[in-house]
């Protein structure tokens, strides 16, 4: 689980701070505000280390089939007008006790290069108070020091990271007693990655049927398009750990109001099936229901979908919902978030779902150590990040001006309205 993260000129911030991070995180603001910019530095991170390129420092994306995004270049991502031209990405993250490291931090500042490639300035590394740093000399030369030691370990372009969290076989060699703790510091940090699961706003809209060739899909894609392959997988396969899927799903579309069951169905002996939702004992093709009921199911499905341990990234997940629905997401976070030791980084803009997670806190179903909120708005050129401070009742002690519009306001003019008339 992620538990801190911190950038800095990186897109619109100038510097975030530390942004606590819990099992159920979710980020609030207005438009443009700098809300998935936060998001994005983790997939650039991710998409880094899945690079088949062990050399490259950022992978910045195009790969439209492999990249989760494309951040264009240095420039796209450095926040305009940043002196020094760099920026940085820093997290903290906790594993389970039983692993060899169970936490760790990591920072890593960005440059560029002459030819305008981006280049490790700095990387930090720290575990079991050992601290990692590679620093970049000149002409792309890099040294490697560990803790507070006078001299480095090495030098040359030899020593240079690899996919911003590796090292080099030949800065690993100058290691010695502590090449097995950095190895696993290293190998946490990548199954940290390994475990985010990305659902962006835009999803896939739903067809009439669909050709399942019977196995079972690694993943959902960041758009959705394989989650009727996981519920037809969870419907049609035996298999005990993904078997609940679909039943799981069922009842969160139950609470939201929207259906009674999901089901599929094959038709004939072909190998095409069809999605079916139940609702007051009418049956109904996915692709006749309201387009909220489709745009939901990949959120409902990644929940169950997902290793435990993971951290789940949305992106608007209550897009086309009806505020009961919308409302009862807050419900499917918390309890997942329990259940299945899931993480979920939600970005959203509804006030019904965070109305709710006030209600879960008031109703002591969630603690305050438990989950964390932030609204982000922007100061003319400059995004500023603040924390909730949330009560034992659900209560917001630092409320923002204007936050999800004027409310209180609306309901003054109301009011006064009323004793004009």
């Amino acid at each position: 689980m992620f538990t801190k993260l911190q950038l800095k000129n990186f897109k619109v911030w100038v510097d975030t701070g530390e942004i606590n991070l819990k099992p159920v995180t979710m980020l609030l603001g207005t438009n443009s505000s700098g809300k998935s910019s936060i998001i994005q530095s983790l997939l650039l991170l991710k998409q880094t280390m899945q690079s088949p390129d062990r050399t490259i420092h950022l992978n910045f994306g195009g790969d439209e089939v492999n990249d989760l995004f494309n951040f264009g270049e240095f420039d796209s991502v450095l926040r305009e007008g940043a002196s020094p031209r760099r920026f940085e990405m820093s997290f903290s993250f906790k594993r389970p006790s039983i692993e060899r490291v169970s936490m760790g931090d990591y920072g890593c500042s960005y440059g560029s290069t002459s030819s305008r490639a981006v280049a490790i300035q700095e990387l930090v590394l720290k575990a079991e108070q050992t601290t990692f740093k590679s620093l970049r000399k000149s002409k792309g030369s890099y040294s490697l020091m560990v803790n507070d030691e006078s001299q480095p370990r090495g030098n040359g372009r030899n020593y240079a990271p690899e996919r911003s969290i590796g090292l080099s076989p030949d800065a690993l060699s100058s290691l010695h007693s502590e090449r097995a703790l950095f190895e696993d510091l290293s190998l946490g940090i990548r199954r940290e990655f390994e475990g985010i699961i990305y659902l962006g706003p835009l999803r896939r809209k739903p067809e009439r049927d669909y050709v399942w060739n019977r196995s079972t899909p690694g993943e959902v894609g960041s758009d959705g398009h394989k989650t009727v392959d996981v519920l037809l997988a969870s419907a049609l396969i035996k298999d005990e750990e993904r078997g609940g899927i679909i039943a799981g799903v069922s009842k969160w579309l139950k609470k939201m109001g929207v259906a009674d069951e999901i089901v599929v169905k094959q038709i004939g002996r072909s190998n095409r099936y069809e999605v079916v939702i139940l609702r007051n004992g009418i049956e109904s093709n996915l692709r006749d229901v309201g387009i909220g009921v489709s745009q939901v199911l990949p959120v409902l499905t990644v929940a169950y979908f997902a290793p435990e341990g993971s951290t789940v990234i949305l992106e608007e997940p209550e897009i086309h919902l009806h505020p009961l629905a919308q409302s009862v997401l807050a419900e499917l976070f918390v309890e997942i978030s329990k259940e299945r030791k899931i993480q979920f980084l939600v970005e959203t803009h509804s006030e019904h779902v965070f109305r709710r997670m006030q209600t879960l806190i008031a109703e002591e179903k969630v603690e305050t150590d438990q989950c964390s909120m932030f609204f982000v708005e922007r100061n003319k050129s400059e995004s500023i990040l603040t924390e909730l401070n949330i009560g034992s009742f659900g209560e917001v002690k630092n409320w923002p001006d204007n936050f999800f519009g004027d409310s209180v306001g609306e309901a003054r003019k109301q009011a006064l309205a009323r004793v004009n008339r």
